[in-house]
Order: C-alpha cells, then sequence, then structure tokens
C-alpha cells in the first residue's frame, strides 16, 4: 500500500466518486420512508378505519434491506479483498442504479421486497469498497478518512428534505428524484471502472492469517459479545426514528414532517465531527457507548409524552446526534479491540448484527402499524426506548467488564 501523500494525489477523484457513491446512498437509505404513502397507494395499500393508507407494507420493505445486507456480507467481503475494490464497487454501485430504478417500475409489494433486498446487496458491496479504499487512499489519516463516509452520508440526508421540496414546488413526480439518482449512479459505476485505485496491501491479510493458523483465539467473552450486539442496539435506535419518523410528526400536527430529516441530519453531521474531537482529547469510546444511547432515552420518552411539534424537531437533532452520529461505528471500533488479530472478523460481526436490526425492528414496526393503526408511532417510540435501553446495559457491560485498549475510530461504517 502507497505510504506517499504526493503519490497517492492521482487517486483523490477516485475518492471523491466513492464519497459520492456514499452520499447516494445517504439517499438510498432514507427516500423510502419519506415516500410511504405513494408507495403504499402504488401497491394496492388498503386505508384504515382512521382514513390513512396502511404504510405497513412499505416498511416491511425498507426492512428487507438488512436482509439483503445479511446475505450479502459473507461474499462482498472475498470479493474486496481477493479480486479487488474496484469490482466490488462498481457490483454495489450497479445495483443501487438498480434499485432506483426498479422501485418506480414495480406495482407489486413482493417485487418492491426483492428491489429492497438487492438494495441491502448493493449496500454491503459498497461497504467493502469504499471504507477500505478511502484509508488505503489516505493511510496517514485512515480514521478521518473513513469517518467521512458517515459524513456523505448525513450531508445527502440533510439535503433531500429540500430535494423534496423543490420537486414537490414544480409539481413534479417524487419518481423525479429516483431517476436522477439512478442516472448519477450509472455515471458513478463508469468512474469507478476507469479511475485508479492504491494497490491493495495483502501482507497484512496474510500475516492474520498465519497468526491465526497459529493458534491464536478470538477473545469472545460477555464484554465482547456485548460490544458486538450494540451492532444491533444502536442501529435499531437510529433506523426506527428515520424510518418511522413521519406519521408521528403528521399525528403531532407537522404539516411537512419531510423537514425532521434536516434536522435529524444536523444532529448526524455534528455528532460526528465533535465525537471524532472529544477522542482525540481523550474521552473513551466505551463511555460514548453509554452517554449517547442515554441521551437518545431520555429524547425518546419526551417525545412519548410531548405531543407537540416542537419537541419533535428537538428530538430529531438529539436523536440524529445521539444514535446515529458514531455510535455504530465506535462499538465496531471497541469490538475489533477484543479481536486484534481478526479485525475484519469483528467488522462483520458488529455490521451482520446491524443488518439483523435493520430487518427484525423494521418489520416489528411494520407490525405494530397494521396491528395497532394511528397509535402506532408512539408505540413504536416506546419499542425503541426497549431497545435502546438493552444498548445502554450492553455498553456498561463493556465498559466495566471489558479490558481497556485504545482503539482508534477507525471502522467500517453503516448507512
Amino acid at each position: 500500500m502507497a505510504t506517499n501523500t504526493n503519490s497517492n494525489r492521482k487517486y483523490y477523484v477516485t475518492a471523491l466518486a466513492l464519497y459520492f457513491a456514499y452520499f447516494i446512498l445517504g439517499i438510498a437509505s432514507s427516500i423510502m420512508g419519506q415516500y410511504k404513502t405513494d408507495f403504499a397507494k402504488a401497491w394496492g395499500a388498503t386505508t384504515l378505519a382512521n382514513g390513512t393508507i396502511d404504510v405497513s407494507m412499505v416498511v416491511s420493505v425498507i426492512a428487507a434491506y438488512g436482509l439483503g445486507r445479511l446475505i450479502a456480507y459473507p461474499f462482498a467481503g472475498p470479493v474486496s479483498d481477493k479480486i479487488g475494490r474496484r469490482i466490488s464497487g462498481f457490483i454495489g454501485i450497479a445495483l443501487y442504479a438498480v434499485f432506483f430504478f426498479g422501485m418506480i417500475s414495480v406495482h407489486s409489494m413482493w417485487w418492491a421486497y426483492a428491489i429492497g433486498i438487492v438494495n441491502g446487496i448493493a449496500n454491503s458491496f459498497l461497504d467493502t469498497c469504499v471504507s477500505p479504499s478511502v484509508m488505503e487512499i489516505f493511510p496517514k489519516s485512515a480514521s478521518i478518512a473513513n469517518l467521512f463516509t458517515k459524513f456523505a452520508i448525513t450531508v445527502a440526508q440533510f439535503i433531500l428534505p429540500f430535494v423534496i421540496g423543490l420537486v414537490a414546488s414544480a409539481q413534479l413526480s417524487y419518481k423525479v428524484i429516483f431517476i436522477g439518482c439512478g442516472i448519477l449512479m450509472i455515471a458513478d459505476a463508469i468512474l469507478v471502472l476507469i479511475l485508479p485505485f492504491p494497490q491493495q496491501d495483502k501482507t497484512a491479510v496474510k500475516t492474520q492469517s498465519t497468526t491465526n493458523k497459529s493458534g491464536s483465539k478470538h477473545r469472545f467473552t460477555p464484554a465482547s459479545i456485548a460490544s458486538i450486539l450494540i451492532g444491533f442496539t444502536s442501529s435499531a435506535t437510529f433506523m426506527i426514528w428515520l424510518n418511522c419518523n413521519q406519521e408521528l410528526g403528521a399525528s403531532y400536527g407537522i404539516k411537512d414532517p419531510s423537514t425532521l430529516q434536516s434536522f435529524y441530519a444536523v444532529g448526524a453531521t455534528v455528532a460526528v465531527l465533535l465525537t471524532a474531537q472529544f477522542i482525540h482529547m481523550g474521552l473513551k469510546e466505551t463511555t460514548v457507548l453509554v452517554l449517547y444511547p442515554s441521551i437518545s432515552i431520555v429524547m425518546l420518552l419526551l417525545c412519548y409524552f410531548i405531543s407537540n411539534p416542537v419537541i419533535l424537531y428537538i428530538g430529531s437533532f438529539v436523536i440524529g446526534y445521539a444514535a446515529a452520529g458514531g455510535v455504530l461505528q465506535l462499538a465496531t471500533s471497541t469490538t475489533i479491540g477484543f479481536f486484534p488479530d481478526s479485525k475484519g472478523l469483528a467488522t462483520s460481526l458488529v455490521m451482520i448484527a446491524s443488518s439483523v436490526a435493520n430487518y427484525v425492528v423494521l418489520s416489528a414496526a411494520a407490525y405494530l402499524t397494521k396491528v395497532t393503526g394511528a397509535s402506532a408511532p408512539r408505540m413504536i417510540i416506546l419499542m425503541n426506548v426497549v431497545i435502546t435501553l438493552i444498548g445502554v446495559g450492553l455498553a456498561l457491560i463493556v465498559k466495566y467488564r471489558g479490558q481497556s485498549s485504545s482503539v482508534s475510530t477507525a471502522s467500517s461504517v453503516e448507512n
């Protein structure tokens, strides 16, 4: 792997193309939540007793993202490591184009579910390309380079509501956004095919393999298992909020609930920057893993008990900061501390837990929506409180039963 900064300048355009892919990934991961009613109508959803459209099938399709990630992660990593980052990235970006064009073309929930799985597969292949690639392009600032993948996602999620507003004011179909993103992904896929990539460093992988064969043991302890499971709880907290706050906002009287996402994205963006600085100043990762979910619990309870639009705007910012601003990444880096000679395994375990969360909790949210109707948004908040509380318990196990280790914030990113 190249270590000379000047020699790596030829890869900077490649890095921009990869960050741009993550920017569009940020849109793909949240846009379905902004148009649940439109998609539900297109797929023949029924009208509930209170006159609203049953959007449970759309939440189920969003949950399929997690299933796609679970299917692909065992294959995406080897493709990236053995065949190449370029191929893994191209597959991920091309599949995102399939997602954008496919989702607006189908007229059945089950076809949409299949496209949702494609979204998750695309996410997995892009994950295994982008994070290793940008860390190889910027070896002297690897952790910062990787952290900016999360930054690209949050910027996209901040901009999306404004794009939605522009499309609505121009009286255009929501499909315009999907078509535009699909075209941009096709262009980005072509760039990834022709732009140079840094040479992969195979030495570390070979050394790790040799070490493992010589008898190194993975440290599966209560603390390391708890650290892995935080991948589930931390992901659940922000996934539920990101995909289910629209109905809550509408029930609290917000005329344009999509604006909540901008507050959420600003909170996540601020958190990415501040958390990195706090850790650089000496704040322990395990402290963040306890503190941030605790803040999320307090905010979720306030949103449950105070039925006021203002509290949701505040809540969106706070949940964005405390749940989506790096907790998953810190859970990954903390887990790596328990598996120092198997970093790839550690990352995969946390991201698989994250993928399970995507599927399980959003499927549960879809069920609650179907069963409880108009009261579903507040019931989903309570479910989120319970899951996040479990996350705090897991973090306390990691903090007080795990061995202290100084680990970098460099880790694989989730959407």
